[in-house]
């Protein structure tokens, strides 16, 4: 009988919804995973354990020397080159380069709205037409009344925990989802954390041609 120890060393710290993902067979095994954002590799294990086709990037290099370690110690057959220190809206990835795109607490962090654009395109066009974009990210949805725009007008709001992050509501998920060329996978869900912080996963896939 599996113990939550040998989960833990089976999945790591992933994302309890990106593992529904996985439980619910819309990640095919061997698929091509890239994390946008991948800190130091918490939603990664499950794949490089797995035999997946793995990449990553974010901006901290010591992150990726995180990461680079992991796939080191369980997954050898990649090489150090596929996870790279790299902006999300100006990587060196090549335009459709995954199956599955990961973009886990990272979009939040944007400046303004042309930040989180230049975030929000640059991971998008990773992903291979009919492949799973998988994202979770700060929203008002559910505080509406409680997070409070640091500037007229602006997104980027701070939240009852003190905390400031660029935050989305379902509506503008909705209509990004349109002008990206995508469809909702799964409804719009959010998680909202005593009061103090919304987290929604948003989880599409891209259009091929005929579909767009």
């Amino acid at each position: 009988m599996m113990t939550p120890a040998d989960l833990r060393a089976t999945v790591g710290g992933i994302d309890i919804y990106l593992f529904d993902q996985i439980m619910r067979g819309r990640i095919e095994p061997g698929a091509r995973i890239l994390d946008a954002g991948c800190g130091d590799g918490r939603n990664l294990l499950y794949f490089l354990q797995a035999g997946y086709d793995v990449c990553a990037l974010d901006q901290d290099a010591g992150a990726i020397d995180a990461v680079r370690a992991l796939a080191a110690r369980v997954a050898p057959r990649l090489e150090a080159g596929r996870f790279r220190v790299e902006s999300l809206a100006q990587s060196s990835f090549a335009d459709a380069c995954a199956d599955v795109v990961i973009s886990s607490a990272v979009l939040h962090f944007a400046a303004d709205g042309a930040d989180f654009m230049a975030m929000l395109q640059g991971t998008w066009r990773l992903l291979t037409p009919g492949g799973l974009f998988f994202a979770r990210l700060a929203s008002n949805i559910g505080l509406e009344d409680q997070v409070h725009p640091l500037s007229a007008g602006s997104r980027r709001c701070r939240l009852p925990d003190g905390s400031d992050r660029y935050l989305v509501d379902a509506s503008m998920l909705k209509v990004l989802t349109a002008e990206l060329g995508g469809r909702l996978l799964d409804p719009i869900k959010t998680t909202v954390v005593d009061g103090q912080r919304s987290m929604t996963t948003w989880v599409m896939t891209k259009l091929r041609g005929r579909e767009a």
